[in-house]
C-alpha cells in the first residue's frame, strides 16, 4: 500500500547523487523538510510509505533514526535507477531500513527467547527479516524521522504529548496505519515511550483488537538495562505470545 506523499518528493529523490553514499548534507535539507518546530525538525523518508497489511507481527519504534533514513533513501534511489515499480521500490526501502545493526541482533535475541521461532516455524527470529518477511511489518509511532538539534529524537525531551507536531503523528496518523493491519496481530512496542503512547490510544479505544506485548525493552545498545528488564518480564511476554498464537 503506497502513500501519495512519495510522489510529492519523487523529483527531489531522483535528483540525488546516485554515485556516492548519501550524507546529512544531502538529506537533512529544506527540500525534504516536512515541518520545523523549535529545535525539532521532521524530514521525509520513503520507507514508511509501505504498509504490509497482511503482517502477523508488527514491531513499533519511536521514530526512524538517521541510519534508517539513509538506508531507505539509498535503497529507493537504487530501485528507481533500476526502474522497479513503485510498490516494489518502497517495499525494498522498508526492508533495508528495518532495525539494522546491533539493534536488530538484540531484538532477534529477545524474540528468540520469547519463543517466536517456534510460532513462525523457523530456526531463528532473524527469519522475520529474510524469508519470513511477509509475516512482519515494522513501523514507528512517529512516521517520519525527527531530529532534535540535528540528533536522533529519543522520545523524551520534549515529550511527545507536549508537542502538537509529534502528537498529531503519534495519536492521529499512527492509529490509522495500525487499523490497516488485519488482526489478530502481535504488536511489539519497543520501549516505554512507545508503550505509553499505545496504552493511551488503547484507553481511548483508538486501536484495533490486536495482542500487545507490553514490557518489551528497547533493543538499542544504549539501553544498558535491557537485559535486566527483559529477564524481569520474560515469563509474562512468553505468556502473551502463547495466548496470541492460539487465537
Amino acid at each position: 500500500m503506497v502513500n501519495s506523499k512519495f510522489h510529492e518528493y519523487l523529483p527531489a529523490i531522483q535528483a540525488l547523487n546516485q554515485e556516492s553514499p548519501l550524507t546529512k548534507q544531502d538529506l537533512l535539507t529544506e527540500q525534504f523538510l516536512i515541518n520545523r518546530t523549535g529545535n525539532l525538525e521532521m524530514y521525509y523518508a520513503p520507507h514508511n510509505e509501505y504498509i504490509n497489511n497482511q503482517a502477523k507481527i508488527v514491531i513499533v519504534g519511536i521514530t526512524p533514526g538517521w541510519s534508517q533514513m539513509k538506508a531507505a533513501f539509498e535503497q529507493t534511489v537504487k530501485g528507481l535507477k533500476s526502474h522497479h515499480p513503485t510498490d516494489q521500490v518502497l517495499e525494498k526501502a522498508k526492508i533495508a531500513a528495518s532495525f539494522a545493526g546491533s539493534m536488530r541482533s538484540n531484538l532477534i535475541n529477545m524474540l528468540d527467547q520469547c519463543g517466536i521461532p517456534g510460532i513462525i516455524d523457523a530456526g531463528s527470529s532473524s527469519s522475520l527479516f529474510i524469508e519470513k518477511r511477509p509475516l512482519l511489518h515494522t513501523t514507528s509511532i512517529i512516521k517520519y524521522p525527527v531530529f532534535l538539534q540535528g540528533e536522533n529524537y529519543t522520545g523524551h525531551k520534549p515529550a511527545i504529548n507536549r508537542t502538537p507536531l509529534l502528537s498529531t503523528y503519534a495519536y492521529d496518523v499512527f492509529p490509522i496505519e495500525l487499523r490497516q493491519i488485519k488482526h489478530p496481530a502481535l504488536i511489539i512496542p519497543l520501549g516505554k515511550v512507545v508503550e505509553r503512547s499505545l496504552r493511551k490510544l488503547l484507553s481511548e479505544k483508538q486501536l484495533p483488537d490486536h495482542s500487545y506485548l507490553f514490557g518489551f525493552p528497547h533493543p538499542s545498545g544504549a539501553n544498558g538495562h535491557r537485559k535486566k528488564q527483559f529477564q524481569q518480564v520474560k515469563d509474562e511476554l512468553v505468556s502473551v505470545i502463547k495466548s496470541w498464537s492460539k487465537v
